[in-house]
């Protein structure tokens, strides 16, 4: 391989709390100037409190650098690996200041969203572009990695998941348990305008639950049906977000008959808290609560084949790949590299954003 015109990758994440003292300062920087009233932080900070005040997403970033990290070095290009979070330390802003001290002049960015919307892609590139305004002059250039939603070191992991998760249902209901396929609901104004076109977050996930739902069927000789839901909905109640709702549709399932669901975090790339609390403890109740045999799957992970995947959209760039080229098991076919101008605008207005046209 030819030697990279880049010289580090850079982890971006979401970030979460690490002890009881951290949850509310945490919460007060993912709603920073949304005016929620601490009553509400304090509903929410619940959930982290069932864990010990600590989120699982931190942990599990660690692991994922380490992985990144040995599989770059072990097959190139050799580029360290650093990591920052939107939310909680290490934040951004600390850590492109520390890139900079290094001497990193252009880095790759992988964030770990699979998705395209506001909040999972512009955000990031937002909170790069402060992070790089804050150190000024100096600060490296950043190249956002594109979505990786259908690319095969996503979806293969996922697909043995679920079926290891069939496995686990009682043997007398796994042949007609259906796939429920959960991920983070949204805004519906904020998923009508994601991607360049719109309707890119609903499409891609449709996408994948599909591609899943194919590889399942492939591996178990027995076609399931399946359905997309969602989960963590919050903000307002007059401002209506993706629906149907996880526990509602669990409910609905049992009424109509069904004896058994495989719950799916495909909008996850790991046991993030909406993870643990949405689905391993509300979701899995309320299955119990109506009489449903439920089990979830796994998430990515540090799966070696979603490690690959991350040195795989690095060389993507490094040498480059013809776009023609590129992973993809989707009909959609491959994400866009730079975002194009207006995708996955702000809804509270423009905001300067690294890797786009605008």
């Amino acid at each position: 391989m030819d030697a990279s015109p880049y010289d580090a990758l850079l982890l971006v994440s979401f970030g979460g709390p690490e002890s009881q003292d951290e949850v509310i300062p945490f919460l007060e920087n993912v709603t920073h100037g949304r005016g929620v009233p601490p009553e509400r932080l304090e509903q929410v900070g619940a959930h982290y409190r069932h864990f010990g005040g600590v989120s699982p997403i931190n942990a599990q970033n660690r692991a994922l650098l380490a992985a990144v990290s040995d599989e770059l070095a072990a097959h190139g290009p050799d580029l360290p690996v650093y990591w920052g979070n939107r939310n909680w330390h290490p934040l951004l802003a600390d850590t492109v200041r520390e890139m900079a001290g290094d001497g990193v002049r252009r880095a790759l960015a992988f964030v770990t969203s699979a998705y395209s919307s506001y909040s999972g892609c512009r955000q990031y590139r937002e909170d790069l572009a402060a992070a790089r305004a804050g150190v000024g002059a100096g600060a490296p250039r950043v190249d956002r990695l594109r979505q990786y939603f259908d690319h095969p070191g996503f979806v293969a992991p996922t697909v043995d998941a679920t079926t290891d998760a069939l496995r686990a249902l009682p043997e007398e209901t796994r042949d007609g348990a259906r796939l429920v396929f959960v991920t983070h609901s949204i805004p519906v104004a904020m998923a009508e305008t994601s991607g360049p076109r719109g309707g890119a977050y609903q499409a891609q996930h449709e996408e994948v639950a599909r591609l899943v739902s194919e590889g399942v069927t492939r591996a178990t000789d027995v076609s399931r049906p399946y359905d997309l839901v969602y989960c963590s909905r919050s903000g307002p109640p007059r401002v209506p977000w993706l629906e149907p709702d996880v526990n509602d549709h669990l409910r609905d399932l049992a009424d109509k008959g069904t004896r058994a669901v495989v719950l799916v975090p495909v909008g996850f790339v790991s046991d993030h808290m909406e993870v643990r609390w949405d689905l391993d403890t509300e979701a899995l109740a309320t299955a119990r609560d109506v009489g449903l045999a439920a089990v979830r799957a796994a998430t990515a992970g540090t799966d070696p084949r979603f490690v690959a995947m991350v040195r795989d959209l690095v060389r993507e760039r490094v040498e480059p790949v013809a776009p023609s080229r590129r992973a993809s098991l989707g009909r959609l076919g491959p994400c866009h590299d730079v975002c194009p101008a207006g995708c996955c605008p702000n809804p509270r207005g423009p905001r300067p954003a690294v890797g786009g046209e605008d």
